[in-house]
């Protein structure tokens, strides 16, 4: 039976865990290169979309943010023929006006995270792709535009998306200073994940539920996981809400769009292609073979 395929690939991150409103539903498990991914993948059909759902952290919630087999998870994806994703993640707020419950799309990332793999090239192969837009363009900018047509929803276009390393949350010191940086939400899980969807040539967009003021707010109660998930129940709402009218608003054809995301790699792969041992073809197929016939 042949593996089923899916556009549009939905990444849950806390207090998303599935997928309701699919129809024509199948679970598949992916093996990668990099190991399995963090739960099996569940596709379906959400209007007319096929789409790839797959919950960040593992149904149940067994994986830390450094736990997270991203490399696995973006690679399953791509091979199901996903082009378009979309990440919800949990954040806390760093300025007063992205107040809990709003809902933000950012624009910008800032990573302070350590001790994760954050790029699918190594052991003999080298390859730099741009990413100074670490989140597409163009798939924020539909994220938004169905987000504004929602009408209830209190959102923000735009901010620049503190990743830290987890699975604690900041220290007071730190929070103050990511403000001082000109942070605006923080979070655990948009690296390597943005990363890494760029160099598998995937649009790349996140919702990101902010579900507290982290801990620089004096007036406000420090950040306790009570405090996140019970603001994560109701944003996980409107998260859903927004994918199901996202859908709906994809290009049928990525090759229209602008972006440049659907052509990451042309002139990314610095490796003499001669030096490319069958091995590593073999590992990156998927991401380079296209590029290896040139």
């Amino acid at each position: 039976m042949a593996t089923p395929t899916a556009r549009l690939g939905v990444i849950g991150g806390s207090g998303l865990y599935a997928m309701e409103g699919l129809s024509n539903v199948e679970e598949v498990r992916v093996p990668t290169p990099f190991g399995s991914p963090s739960d099996t993948i569940t596709i379906g059909t959400l209007g007319d979309v096929s789409v790839a759902f797959l919950p960040r952290h593992g149904r149940g919630h067994r994986l830390s943010p450094s736990e997270v087999p991203s490399r696995a998870n973006l690679y399953a994806l791509k091979s199901l023929g996903v082009e378009w994703v979309l990440s919800v993640s949990a954040v806390g707020s760093l300025r007063e006006d992205y107040a809990p419950l709003d809902l933000v799309v950012p624009d910008q990332l800032f990573d302070r995270t350590k001790s994760r793999p954050n790029s699918f090239f190594e052991g003999g192969i080298v390859a730099h792709v741009s990413f100074a837009d670490p989140f597409c363009p163009h798939l924020s900018g539909l994220l938004w535009e169905t987000m504004s047509g929602l009408g209830d929803i209190h959102g923000h276009h735009g901010g620049t998306y503190m990743c830290i390393e987890g699975p604690q949350f900041s220290t007071k010191a730190e929070s103050r200073i990511y403000r001082q940086l000109g942070c605006d939400i923080i979070g655990m899980t948009a690296i390597p994940e943005a990363k890494l969807a760029r160099e598998a040539e995937l649009c790349y967009a996140t919702i990101a539920c902010v579900t507290d003021y982290d801990v620089w707010h004096e007036s406000a109660e420090s950040v306790t996981v009570e405090m996140v998930v019970a603001n994560l129940t109701r944003n996980v709402a409107n998260a859903k809400r927004i994918i199901r009218a996202l859908a709906d608003r994809l290009p049928a054809d990525r090759t229209a769009s602008t972006c440049g995301c659907a052509g990451a790699l042309v002139n990314a792969i610095m490796t003499d292609r001669s030096l490319i041992s069958m091995p590593l073809r073999e590992k990156y197929g998927l991401l380079i073979n296209k590029y290896l016939e040139v």
